[in-house]
């Protein structure tokens, strides 16, 4: 069996690019590749980065649809080095696009959803959520066991440009949709963890048993009324 050429260094090991999926998990076995991504492999003194993981991601979706869908929530969240790698990939679909077409995409959830022009950036290949729009997606339709470690990470890493009062003023600005009080409730729980000692440009903590509406008040955003 062939094993990668010093002189090549490639960056990324997929399933038959060059070698089969048993090659690859044995070459992983000896030492000679390192596996970060379900179908990705790359040298062992490669860092991977959010470059990296995103042309893996590509490779996981169809090439005929890869410039419909963008990568997002938990997905983009993983691209960024958020968050461990989910189990299928979440693909947004913009609104104006068909998606019937798309349905029988494998591997892959899809979520119909408006976007903006500043909502997607192209990354590795990819089109992936922005992180601002990542972390407004993790907080209204994330779970908060799997949402707040992402929002986390994103918050806490000022090459993202993701700050708490920008992060709430978008989920305020969001169309009535349910979960906007939940959002909030799990920005209120990071607060205060990433106020002390953080990169996060706050002017004001917020404790962690405060409402959305405390939340809201003190972050200087006025909160919408009867939100379920």
């Amino acid at each position: 069996m062939a094993t990668p050429s010093p002189s090549q260094h490639p960056d990324l090991y997929s399933p038959g690019r060059p070698f089969t999926w048993p090659e690859l998990q044995t070459l992983a076995a000896d030492g000679v590749l390192s596996q970060f991504h379900q179908h990705g492999y790359t040298l062992p003194d490669v860092q991977v980065s959010a470059q990296l993981r995103a042309r893996a991601a590509a490779n996981a979706v169809p090439a005929p649809v890869r410039q419909r869908v963008v990568a997002g929530r938990m997905t983009a969240a993983w691209i960024y080095g958020c968050a461990e790698e989910p189990d299928k990939l979440a693909l947004l679909v913009d609104a104006k696009r068909r998606i019937s077409s798309l349905r029988s995409t494998r591997g892959c959830t899809l979520h119909e959803v408006r976007l903006g022009p500043f909502d997607v950036v192209s990354m590795g290949g990819l089109m992936v959520s922005s992180p601002l729009r990542t972390a407004v997606d993790i907080a209204l339709h994330v779970d908060a066991h799997r949402a707040l470690p992402a929002l986390a990470g994103l918050l806490a890493r000022p090459e993202k440009d993701v700050r708490l009062r920008l992060l709430v003023l978008a989920i305020e600005a969001t169309p009535r949709v349910p979960h906007k009080r939940a959002a909030l409730e799990k920005l209120a729980l990071l607060a205060p963890a990433l106020v002390t000692g953080s990169p996060v440009d706050i002017e004001h903590a917020v404790d962690a048993s405060d409402s959305a509406e405390d939340v809201a008040e003190v972050l200087g955003v006025t909160h919408l009324e009867g939100e379920p």
